[in-house]
C-alpha cells in the first residue's frame, strides 16, 4: 500500500498521470542494485517520466539467495524489507532527479 501511494503521489503532477510512467524495478542489498524488470504503464502513451522503484531484501537472507541473480531466472519467493526508495526522472524536462526515501 505504501509503494502504491508513493507512485500515485509522484504521478499526480504529470501530464498523463501514471499512464505516462516507465517503471523500473530493482532489488538492492548493500551497495549492489539488481534490475528485475521494466514496465510501461500504458504502452499506447508516450512516456513523460521514469520511476525507479528500489526494493530492499531482508539482509538476513542475502547470503542464501545471492546466486539467484547470477544463475538465470528463478521463481523462489524473496523476503523484502519494508523500506524502499523511489527515484523520479522527468523525460521532457531538465529538472533534477527527485529521490523519495520511504
Amino acid at each position: 500500500a505504501q509503494v502504491r501511494t508513493e507512485l500515485l503521489r509522484l504521478a499526480c503532477s504529470e501530464p498523463c498521470g501514471l499512464r505516462g510512467a516507465l517503471l523500473d524495478l530493482c532489488v538492492e542489498h548493500g551497495k549492489a542494485c539488481h534490475d528485475v524488470g521494466h514496465i510501461a504503464a500504458d504502452p499506447a502513451v508516450v512516456p513523460t517520466f521514469q520511476l525507479t522503484l528500489v526494493l530492499r531484501l531482508d539482509s538476513r537472507l542475502w547470503p542464501k539467495i545471492q546466486g539467484l541473480f547470477a544463475s538465470g531466472p528463478a521463481f523462489a519467493p524473496l523476503k523484502l524489507s519494508t523500506g524502499f526508495r523511489v527515484m523520479k526522472k522527468k523525460l521532457y524536462s531538465s529538472e533534477q532527479l527527485l529521490i523519495e526515501e520511504c
